[in-house]
């Protein structure tokens, strides 16, 4: 899973949340009127985005622990390379 597919996922999970929380407010104001089964669709959506956020929260934080571990592997070996200046090289001449 990459990181990119994780921020939509989170995204997608906030929205739930919002939408199922904006329900349940507007039917205990009384705006919208009761009705069982979208009173327990937004309570569902709102139980759901909060578990599908904690999960990609978790997700989100492996990936970034692998993405250190590489960077800080790739950074030992290119100091480990015996580079040389340009400056350093041979005068040579391509025709």
């Amino acid at each position: 899973m990459s990181r990119e597919r994780c921020r939509k996922i989170s995204l997608a999970s906030k929205i739930a949340i919002a939408a199922g929380a904006a329900w349940i407010a507007l039917t205990l104001l009384g705006i919208v009127a009761y009705n069982p089964a979208p009173a327990f669709g937004g309570l569902a959506a709102v139980i759901g985005g909060i578990v599908l956020l904690g999960s990609n929260k978790t997700t989100w934080d492996q990936i970034e622990i692998a993405l250190r571990d590489a960077e800080a592997k790739r950074n030992a070996l290119i100091g480990s390379l015996p580079l040389r200046l340009v400056i350093d090289a041979p005068q040579t001449t391509l025709h």
